[in-house]
């Protein structure tokens, strides 16, 4: 069951970092879900300690959505920073 709520969040994550991020022409599904899910996971080893916040896997609640929505969004700035050489 877990698995197919990684797979949900990490969609509908993905796709409002991509929106947020102005790269939602470029992507498609499976790249908002691949990058929903890193994104997540990126926030959760950095931002989830430093806040005392948990992750998706703890129960989905709007501070781990946003928790994993920043991480998603930070992830996609570092990959347009190497790829255009700017955030945005």
């Amino acid at each position: 069951m877990g698995i197919i709520v990684w797979l949900i969040v990490g969609g509908v994550v993905g796709w409002l970092a991509s929106i947020i991020m102005r790269t939602d022409a470029q992507q498609g599904l499976l790249l908002n879900i691949v990058v929903g899910i890193v994104g997540a996971l990126l926030a959760g080893f950095i931002i989830s300690p430093m806040l005392g916040i948990g992750t998706i896997n703890d129960g989905i609640s709007v501070a781990t959505f946003l928790v994993s929505l920043g991480g998603a969004v930070v992830l996609l700035a570092i990959v347009n920073l190497f790829r255009r050489g700017s955030v945005r």
